[in-house]
């Protein structure tokens, strides 16, 4: 396994036992955490330019489940950047 050089530093200092301990902020730790999770939650508008019959397509497939065809675009674009769908050119 190849460690990087923070890696080995963080090893170092741990097989030195020159580890330090710091003092536990849990108010600090929930600050971030609810930063992290308003960041996440953030949308964006944007517009973009698909063929029209893909519009087409993504709005009837959306009118058959019973959701917005906003939702099926988001959910497309979610899951690829989650790694969950691949992108095949």
């Amino acid at each position: 396994m190849k460690y990087s050089n923070e890696e080995l530093k963080l090893l170092e200092m741990i097989e030195k036992n020159a580890v330090e301990s710091v003092a536990f902020d849990n108010d600090a730790i929930k600050t971030m955490a609810g930063d992290t999770l308003d960041y996440l939650k953030q949308k964006k508008q944007i517009s973009i330019n698909i063929k029209q019959s893909d519009l087409d397509f993504i709005k009837q497939r959306a009118n058959d489940i019973g959701i917005s065809y906003q939702n099926i675009i988001q959910a497309l674009i979610h899951n690829y950047s989650a790694g969950k769908i691949k992108l095949q050119v």
